[in-house]
Order: C-alpha cells, then structure tokens, then sequence
C-alpha cells in the first residue's frame, strides 16, 4: 500500500504534481508578456479555461499590449490621409469665405495697383516658411501659415468674379471637384508607381509658368494661353494622383509625433493641385460677363 501511494505521488501526470491544488502556474504570451493565474486540481476545469476565452487574441483582463510597426501603420496611414483631405476641404471654405467677402472696391484697387503682386510674393513667402515649419515638425505653426495661405488665395482669387459669371464659376467648381475626385481614387488604390508621372508633371508645370511669364509680359497670345490651360489641366490631373499616392507613401513612415505635420504637407499639396486645376479649368470652360 506505501508502495502503490508511493508510485501516485511520483507519476509526473498526478494533479498534485503537475499543478498542484491551487498552485500558480505561469503561461508564455506570443506577444512576450507573462500571465499567472491560479488553477484547480483539475486542469480542464471551467474555471481554468473560461477566464481566457481566446490566447491568441490576448487576455481578457491582461497587461495592456503595446501595438507592434505593422499595426502603427494601420492606423497611422489611415489617419494622415484622411486628415490631409479633411484639412483641404477646410482650406477650400475658408478660401471661399475670403473670395466671397472681398468687397469689389479692393478687388478694383488689387487690379489696378501693385498691391495684386505683393499678395503673391507674401504667399510664396508663406509655402518657404511652411516647409520650414513642416521639416522642423512644428504643426502648429505649419497649420497657422496653411491658413493664412488659403485665405490669401481666397482674396487674390476674388477677381475672378469680374472676369466670369457666377453660374459658369460654380459649374466649373463642380467639375473640377468630380475630376479631382477620381484621379484622387485613382492615385489610392493604384498598385502602379506613379513617379515617373510626377516628374514628367513637375517639369511640365516649371514649363507653363515660364510660358505663362512670357505670355502675359511679352507675347498676348490668346492663342498660347489656350494652350497653356490645356497642358496645365493635364498637368494638375496628373500630379493629383501623383501626390495622393505620394501621401500614402510619406504615412507608412508617420510616428504618432509626426502625424499632423505629415497631414498638413499632404493637405497643402491637394489644395495646390485642386486650385489650379480649377483655374485652368475656368479659363477653358468659364463664361465671361
């Protein structure tokens, strides 16, 4: 009988020895992380297994989890580019808002003077700074420029009020955001590398400013202003998508301290992309009073 108690008490599968009445018993996590938990004599019991309904998932009243690269980029990515358009959409109202309460006596001086050139100059001021600001990952100040930017533009742009009708600025609006639209689609879910797009459009776009200078100085040709809004319209359709996907591409790199800036720099160049390609579009399809 010693014996026979003997042997149970050494056979290495005996619920006292291989768990032990209300013993701790320590588990490996996939993820690293320890997890105790105190057993009954039997280990199948419900309670044993019932306190943990899924290990691979993690634990249900655990040590919280820190979230791995993979899924910082799952959230991140979405993040930056849903931000990006959001603060374009915001810049477009408050570029509207400005253009639809210049009054028209300041639209007359800004046409007549040279105030109309330092509009400019303090808006190009703004896109050097703002980089600046974007590099250095200062959001808040890149955020306030981004403001100031889009209601310049929203003044300089109120001009166009005298040169074309209310009904053919808003159609126009409403064509330019359908194009807009799909070539941004397309530049998200595209798999094709769309750089070599970009740079044939950046080196187009140098080209029509150049063009654009020696049009309205030397030249007047009505003729190459037309063409010049064809090939711009082009050029702005394709960097679009360019630079959509060019934001997909910056947020895979995005770290929860630089999130904002990143949305920023995305945002500043859709509405870049979107205004000119609303103006070339107005100066194709706008009727004039």
């Amino acid at each position: 009988m010693d014996n026979q108690n003997q042997n149970q008490n050494q056979n290495p599968y005996s619920n006292n020895n291989y768990y032990g009445n209300n013993q701790n018993v320590t588990f490996t996590y996939n993820q690293g992380y320890l997890e105790s938990t105190n057993f009954n004599s039997n280990p199948y019991s419900n309670n044993a297994y019932n306190s943990y309904d899924n290990f691979n998932q993690g634990f249900e009243a655990g040590t919280p989890q820190p979230l791995t690269n993979k899924q910082l980029k799952y959230l991140t990515i979405p993040e930056v580019v849903s931000k990006s358009f959001l603060f374009m959409f915001v810049a477009l109202l408050i570029t509207a808002f400005a253009a639809f309460n210049t009054s028209m006596e300041f639209v007359y001086k800004l046409v007549m003077t040279d105030t109309f050139y330092l509009f400019f100059i303090a808006e190009i001021a703004i896109v050097l700074i703002s980089n600046y600001a974007i590099r250095k990952n200062n959001a808040i100040l890149a955020a306030i420029l981004y403001i100031a930017y889009s209601y310049l533009t929203g003044v300089t742009l109120s001009i166009i009020f005298l040169a074309y009708s209310m009904s053919s600025i808003a159609s126009v609006f409403l064509i330019t955001a359908a194009v807009f639209a799909i070539m941004a689609v397309y530049g998200m879910i595209t798999k094709t590398d769309l750089s070599s797009i970009g740079n044939i459009c950046f080196m187009g776009l140098l080209g029509i400013i150049i063009a654009s200078l020696v049009n309205a100085f030397i030249l007047h040709s009505s003729g190459l202003d037309f063409a010049i809004s064809c090939i711009g319209v082009l050029i702005f359709v394709g960097l679009t998508a360019y630079d959509v996907q060019k934001i997909k591409e910056r947020a895979q790199a995005a770290t929860t301290e630089n999130t904002m800036t990143l949305a920023l720099f995305g945002a500043f160049e859709l509405y870049l992309d979107f205004i000119n390609l609303f103006l070339k579009l107005l100066s194709l399809f706008g009727k004039r009073d």
